[in-house]
């Protein structure tokens, strides 16, 4: 045997345990699906035993010891030149997925899993109740387990870098407060030039009877027409809508319906299709392998909020849409007009649930996420304390507080199932968002005109063709920038702001 046929068939044998992982973390996305969507509420326990036992065996898998040796082999091997190459993207990656794996105790990985189960389910319960004193003892000791296993991956300056990079490989704390903090700077004063605006639309277009049949058959019907494949996923219901997979061919969306407010059920399902999209153009052949992995959350959420509001709530889209819109909801819609529901569904105004919150606000939701979540890994906040902490920030950040704790400080499930770290990359998604968008103008030509005429598949073809099939073969910044053409920054979305929202209120553009 050659050298090259023998780095070659330890490339294989890494790509096939690699695929066997990704048989069980698919048979444990599953069983996180059915936790959320299914699960009668008396199997939680079990639930949380399964899930534990099976992230234990996922773990002992991932960091065997062969996988090191091979990628040892492969490290400085003609197969690892290019990091670029199918090859080259696999090595690169799963050696960085092994050195952070092997960082974690099997136990801790474990514990994790079992309460993010038991803390989902809680959460749903505590959050129908009102009742955050009986959630905060296990939130409490998932923020601690969470402490632990930044302390265990390892940190230059701050903890939260190591549950930041599990989101956003190679993000920093710093960095990302540094956007955040830039973002706040321009998106306070244009929340003020709207809010002086005497402009106002009629929200109670919005307000009115939606049957809850009809709406599942026009969010199903407009998430069809956007590109998500229905014969490779599916649309259910649950407490807080997502977006998982349990296979190639398998994606599941789920959303939450108000029989008294359209939009709530309307633009989650966008949003999830959004990520439902992205999953299904991932390459197939690659699945279980980096080269079949989506780059980062925020390249994920730059997908979602792609579809939900540079598409989903723009003119042109609308302008396709509305008269089907007024067919299925007759009795609600038949005598509104478009430009009445066209201002209703871009109402700009401090809001208390961040998934119902207008594009402008939106990214001060995530900010004042991010400095509690960072706060509470640096030990700087006790979760006793954070619903106070909450409602002082929204006070700071939006000039309102939530009267109960189901619309504040219990509103995400993000933190019961121990995703701390995740937040941050839903406005790094609204900026990739923004600078992807201009580059698909640019390549595509007039996409208002296509959305008008109902034709959203270019898009979807070139995001398919730009970011889904690229896999992992870049990091995340690195992708966005051969791209766009520029690096990340805040003005594509601040012109896309301005366009949209100047106009709708008479302001400056």
């Amino acid at each position: 045997m050659t050298m090259t046929d023998k780095l070659q068939a330890t490339y294989d044998k890494l790509c096939n345990h690699a695929r066997e992982v990704a048989l069980l973390t698919s048979t444990q996305s599953l069983l996180g699906w059915d936790e959320r969507t299914k699960l009668p509420p008396a199997g939680g326990d079990y639930r949380a035993q399964q899930m534990s036992y099976l992230a234990g065996v996922i773990h002992k898998k991932q960091t065997a010891p062969e996988v090191g040796e091979w990628l040892a082999e492969l490290a400085d091997s003609s197969l690892a030149a290019d990091p670029h190459s199918e090859a080259g993207a696999d090595i690169v990656n799963l050696r960085r997925d092994y050195d952070r794996k092997t960082k974690l105790p099997q136990a801790l990985v474990e514990e994790i899993a079992k309460l993010s189960v038991l803390g989902q389910q809680l959460w749903v319960e505590a959050r129908k109740a009102n009742d955050f004193p009986r959630f905060r003892p296990l939130l409490e000791r998932m923020v601690e387990l969470k402490r632990q296993e930044a302390a265990a991956i390892g940190y230059d300056k701050e903890p939260y870098d190591a549950l930041l990079d599990e989101y956003e490989p190679g993000a920093k704390t710093a960095d990302v407060a540094c956007a955040l903090a830039g973002l706040r700077e321009q998106l306070v004063p244009l929340v003020a030039e709207i809010a002086a605006s005497e402009r106002r639309p009629k929200l109670s277009v919005l307000k009115r009877g939606f049957p809850i049949d009809l709406q599942e058959k026009f969010g199903r019907h407009a998430t069809e027409s956007i590109g998500f494949d229905f014969k490779s996923g599916r649309l259910d219901v649950t407490d807080h809508p997502f977006c998982g997979g349990a296979g190639p061919h398998d994606v599941r969306l789920t959303t939450r319906y108000d029989e008294d407010f359209l939009p709530g059920a309307l633009f989650s399902t966008l949003h999830e299709a959004g990520h439902g999209i992205y999953e299904q153009g991932l390459p197939a052949d690659r699945y279980g392998l980096p080269t079949g992995e989506a780059v980062s959350l925020g390249i994920h959420e730059s997908q979602s909020r792609m579809w939900e509001n540079f598409v989903g709530r723009s003119w042109p889209f609308w302008e396709h849409f509305y008269p089907q819109a007024q067919a299925t909801f007759r009795d609600a819609l038949g005598t509104v007009p478009l430009d009445d529901f066209y201002f209703a569904i871009n109402d700009v105004r401090p809001s208390l649930i961040r998934t119902e919150s207008d594009e402008v606000t939106y990214n001060l939701h995530i900010l004042i996420r991010f400095e509690l979540e960072l706060a509470l890994v640096n030990d700087q906040l006790q979760v006793a304390d954070l619903p106070a902490a909450w409602n002082a920030k929204y006070r700071e950040y939006l000039g309102i507080e939530s009267p109960t704790d189901s619309d504040g400080v219990l509103q995400d499930v993000h933190w019961s199932g121990g995703a701390i770290g995740y937040f941050p990359t839903y406005s790094l998604g609204n900026l990739y968002a923004a600078q992807l968008f201009e580059a698909a103008a640019r390549n595509l030509g007039d996409l208002n005109a296509l959305f008008r005429r109902g034709e959203f598949l270019s898009l979807r073809d070139w995001l398919r063709k730009h970011i889904h099939t690229q896999g992992r073969r870049y990091p995340a910044a690195e992708l966005a920038h051969r791209v766009t053409g520029v690096p990340l920054s805040h003005d594509a979305l601040l012109r896309h702001l301005r366009g949209k929202f100047g106009p709708l209120y008479g302001l400056a553009i």
